[in-house]
């Protein structure tokens, strides 16, 4: 039960998070390009990146607490911070070859579906 709890509470935070930062981001800088979106990712990835290392090298975060904060928080706040863990685990891993295609396969065939799925909504 702790587990949902740590899930729920870090995905409702996140999810308001990302809601009012990316907004505020927005209102201040314009509507001439995404920054309220890329405050959100970049910010999201340090994040990721910070947790990780209290957590796998400092041990500073445990299960639960990575729950709350990787998976619930980072998740709802941005998934681009999830798709940079993953394909930093696999670089340490040694699969650079995997990560590249992760992130080929994530923004390359992303925005290909985005589109498709655009192409069919106007046909409907």
């Amino acid at each position: 039960m702790a587990k949902i709890i740590a899930l729920t509470l870090g995905s409702v935070a996140g999810g308001f998070a990302r809601y009012y930062l990316a907004g505020f981001v927005q209102r201040i800088s314009g509507t001439g390009f995404p920054y309220g979106t890329l405050a959100v990712n970049l910010l999201g990835c340090f994040l990721v990146g910070f947790f990780s290392a209290i957590s796998e090298e400092k041990f500073l975060l445990g299960p639960n607490g990575r729950l709350l904060l990787m998976i619930g928080f980072c998740g709802a706040f941005t998934t681009f911070s999830t798709l940079m863990f993953e394909t930093g685990s696999l670089m340490k891993g040694g699969e650079t070859l995997r990560a590249s295609l992760n992130v080929a396969l994530s923004f390359g065939a992303g925005f290909l579906v985005f589109r498709l799925g655009i192409l069919l909504g106007e046909l409907i």
